[in-house]
């Protein structure tokens, strides 16, 4: 088998009380699974009005497999979709992403990576989450809105943990829009409507390590609306 390429792409937005310890605990598995040297780390900034882009900065400069910069403040998701098609581009062989608060963790990482050879994508099952109810309430009305516009049934539409191969990330990342809000729950999506080989692992799910979460109830309200709208026009463009 030949020595594969791991990106692992992590949004930041005013992250500098997590950034420490998101180095420690990710940058051990990128150097554990280098690929020739070529695997990454690759933290993309959001336009932070913190510390977060110096303190990265300054913390690549004595790794070598640490990759960040920054743009201009778009949201969780436009971001996710730049660090998609950066890694798509930089010929990565497997993509994982993770979040940068901290509630995730590392250890779940290699049962993801050993199941490799047999699936597509392995995608994270919060389970048991420890961010709350509303956040958990707004998951399960995801979940019924997928389920009722696509007929689709998954344990997690949008867990900020997953493993995918390029091929099946390239093969749909193209029919997301740049600016769209939430590009892991409609990968889920395709993979499952299109019976992509997708397997769902139960993952920890903690709290938020430090910092202020950036999305409070009114833009969530906001972004389910905007949901409704976005799911409507892409089964439409799925049966066109």
């Amino acid at each position: 088998m030949k020595n594969e390429v791991l990106y692992i792409v992590v949004p930041a937005f005013n992250e500098a009380g997590n950034i420490d310890r998101l180095i420690e605990e990710w940058y051990p598995i990128v150097e554990r699974h280098k690929g020739n040297g070529q695997s990454r780390l690759l933290v993309i900034d959001d336009g932070s009005s913190d510390s977060t882009y110096e303190m990265l900065t300054e913390k690549a400069a004595d790794r070598v497999l640490l990759e960040t910069f920054t743009k201009e403040n778009e949201g969780h998701g436009p971001t996710l979709i730049t660090g998609y098609r950066y890694a798509i581009i930089k010929g990565a062989d497997w993509i994982f992403q993770t979040d940068s608060d901290g509630q995730t963790d590392s250890r779940d990482f290699e049962k993801f990576w050993d199941a490799r050879n047999e699936y597509d994508a392995i995608i994270g099952n919060r389970a048991l989450r420890q961010d709350g109810a509303a956040r958990v309430f707004v998951e399960r009305v995801l979940r019924m809105m997928l389920r009722l516009f696509f007929g689709t049934v998954m344990p997690d539409s949008n867990a900020p943990f997953r493993l995918m191969k390029r091929e099946l990330l390239e093969k749909y990342i193209h029919q997301i829009p740049e600016k769209y809000n939430l590009p892991n729950v409609m990968l889920t999506t395709f993979f499952l409507y299109f019976n992509e080989n997708v397997k769902f692992t139960e993952i920890s799910f903690g709290p938020r390590r430090a910092g202020i979460n950036s999305v409070n109830a009114g833009k969530i309200v906001s972004t389910g609306w905007k949901a409704l709208k976005d799911f409507y026009q892409f089964r439409k463009d799925i049966k066109a």
